[in-house]
């Protein structure tokens, strides 16, 4: 229209803006469904992920394998009602941005592209992080996640990834590590050589007092089953602790778990449990893709080679191929691996009687992605595509619920003919047509070590059995945290997480404390005295949060004093104070020569988000302290003292470290 006007409008002139950083990275912060119950229970819930998989890459895979008007065997069945016998079924986009990209001052600002570690911690706690970070938050205080949650109501879990197992995605529940890149305790490498002080936080390693590495906290969890890649990293050596010395793979079978390398044995297994949890890393990396690798040509030969194509039917044009070395040739495809995955979890006792909770992740969607390997991300969108099929037959979706969403969307697009700006792949689909691929988000050549990245698009979520409406329409990446805790009925909100640690019980025998009940925490902060000189004889290093003893999940933490100078339990009297440092409980106990280490003082878990509040929750005033008597009371004051004294060395020591100016 002639004389038409551009009126210049400032953000969110008609829409609620953006909440503060602050809100947003808080726990549930950026939930955009808060208020939104649950719509159903479920006793069992599988979430399947598939890395990279936004909208795109779908359709890829769908156009190639089955033609535009085909049908993909799981993925287009999940939130589709009719397609199953499902009752409830949900379909909707979620966003996926992180809080903070991961360098330098930028940490701690709202970042419009996720990378795998921030987006995976937003749906494993129900926390916005910044890039780089497993399921920790923008503080580095670590955040109780799904399988930590499930195993304190009592439920079987799994893990299952065709990733290396210390990857993002499967490490966000299995660990909390401020660097994603914390494989082990010898850093990112196959134990013949150490990296860890570039890899990791040097806090969180062992030796420095720290809760250990993404590969030794998977021990700790100790989830029911866990199979994927990754097992040239089990070679490292540990570098502290009750099991230094002994390698991982070493220290796994000490600990338990069935280990095991040879994915031929896969079908074989019959059971996975606490007692005996099943631990198959299958291939020393990333598993092997299901097609080789095709490539991705320039404008002009990508024009040339789709010309021929038109004069020859397509004959000429890329048809991907089947990897000889993929593992589905040898029984442990991603199909293989939750079949057997929901046969083991839904046999066992916790999964019988309480349900099961799986993660299931299609890794290398992305991995290929990024290579601008069109055939790689198709081969591993189809695996991921079985492994949804062969679940649906397995499972009755009256009780269990299946999510199939991604963690972030990159960078494949469909295009009608080879793009002049990047690269092109033009493919013969299953129809004869020609499908052209195109990828165009490298900041450098590929030829020159180039990759394509993550887009920070919204992405499909799909949902089918009970409580899968809870999907519908745009949701966050953390609503996926409480949809799944809510249809389960886990803990889920701060208060809740908090109270799982309201139970906890410490007891000394041998010099050896036996730590329980802590269900709301992954870390534990300790201090032994001598009860009659006050004498501090040993304590957990606090300087961070990723400091201290790491929590056994829903098992017994033990920490050995013997060795310790001055210790002598037939001789004195000792006070243990342990601290819950998520959940801001506190537990005392007297042990030695006039006590039986039995005589748990607790003071009860933090109610808000910030460690200060304890204090408040520790002036329980002289009811309490009349009814604990004269040894309760000393035990009581030892504990003020105490926490008084860990604040302020707490925030000394990190000041010392230059943690307040942490880039």
């Amino acid at each position: 229209m002639a004389g038409a006007v551009c009126v210049a409008l400032s953000p969110g002139a008609f829409a609620a803006g953006t909440p503060s950083l602050a809100t947003l990275s808080s726990h549930g912060g950026a939930q955009r469904i808060a208020n939104t119950p649950a719509t159903g229970k479920a006793k069992n819930v599988i979430l399947f992920i598939g890395d990279g998989m936004g909208d795109s890459e779908i359709t890829v895979a769908r156009d190639y394998l089955y033609g535009p008007g085909g049908t993909l065997e799981g993925i287009d069945k999940i939130g589709q009602a009719g397609a199953t016998n499902a009752k409830e079924t949900g379909v909707g986009q979620y966003t996926t941005y992180s809080a903070g990209d991961g360098s330098g001052d930028r940490r701690q600002q709202i970042t419009a592209v996720t990378d795998s570690a921030a987006s995976g911690s937003a749906w494993a706690t129900g926390t916005k992080t910044y890039n780089n970070a497993v399921s920790v938050d923008n503080s580095f205080n670590p955040q109780m996640n799904l399988i930590e949650l499930a195993k304190a109501k009592g439920l079987a879990t799994g893990n299952v990834t065709t990733a290396e197992i210390q990857d993002a995605t499967p490490a966000v529940l299995e660990s909390h590590s401020t660097q994603r890149s914390c494989y082990g305790p010898q850093g990112k490498t196959d134990g013949s050589s150490d990296d860890s002080a570039k890899r990791c936080d040097v806090a969180q390693l062992k030796q420095n007092g720290g809760i250990g590495s993404i590969s030794e906290q998977l021990l700790d969890t100790r989830a029911d089953v866990t199979l994927g890649g990754g097992n040239k990293y089990f070679n490292q050596t540990a570098q502290a602790g009750e099991y230094q010395g002994m390698t991982l793979k070493e220290q796994a079978k000490v600990r338990g778990y069935q280990y095991f390398e040879d994915p031929t044995q896969l079908n074989s297994l019959t059971a996975a449990n606490q007692d005996s949890p099943v631990l198959g890393l299958f291939s020393s990396g990333n598993m092997p893709t299901q097609y080789n690798e095709s490539t991705p040509y320039d404008y002009d030969t990508a024009v040339k080679m789709s010309l021929v194509g038109q004069k020859d039917g397509n004959k000429s044009l890329v048809t991907c191929t089947q990897n000889s070395e993929w593992l589905g040739n040898k029984g442990a495809s991603l199909a293989d691996m939750t079949d057997k995955a929901i046969d083991l979890l839904s046999s066992n006792k916790n999964g019988k009687e309480n349900g099961y909770f799986l993660q299931v992740e299609g890794a290398s969607i992305d991995k290929q992605d990024h290579n601008a390997n069109a055939c790689g991300q198709i081969g591993e969108t189809d695996d991921l595509d079985k492994a949804i099929a062969a679940a649906l037959k397995k499972v009755d979706l009256s009780d269990t619920l299946i999510i199939v969403t991604a963690d972030h969307a990159h960078t494949s697009q469909i295009v009608s003919w080879p793009t002049y700006y990047g690269l092109t792949t033009p493919l013969r689909s299953a129809d004869g047509s020609a499908l052209y691929v195109a990828y165009a988000t490298s900041s450098s050549p590929m030829d020159k070590g180039g990759s394509m990245s993550h887009t920070g698009t919204q992405l499909r979520i799909a949902a089918s059995g009970p409580g899968a409406s809870r999907v519908n329409g745009l949701t966050d990446q953390t609503d996926n945290f409480f949809t799944i805790a809510k249809t389960l009925g886990l803990a889920s909100s701060t208060e809740e997480i908090n109270a799982l640690s309201s139970g906890a019980k410490v007891s000394v025998k041998d010099g050896v404390a036996q730590v329980t009940g802590f269900d709301g925490d992954a870390v534990l902060g300790y201090q032994l005295q001598d009860t009659e000189t006050g004498t501090v004889l040993a304590a957990s290093n606090d300087d961070t949060l990723v400091s201290g003893v790491r929590v056994d999940t829903g098992a017994t933490t033990t920490i050995d004093f013997n060795g310790v100078k001055g210790f002598d339990p037939s001789t004195s009297t000792y006070t243990l104070t342990v601290t819950g440092k998520q959940s801001g409980t506190k537990v005392a106990t007297e042990f030695g020569l006039t006590s039986n280490g039995a005589s748990n003082v607790v003071v009860a878990p933090k109610t808000g988000d910030k460690a200060a509040d304890n204090a408040k929750q520790a002036g329980l005033g002289g009811a309490l302290v009349g009814a604990l008597g004269k040894t309760g009371t000393r035990i009581l004051g030892m504990v003020m003292v105490a926490l008084a004294l860990a604040v302020a060395g707490g925030l000394l020591a990190a000041w010392r470290r230059g943690l307040f100016a942490r880039k």
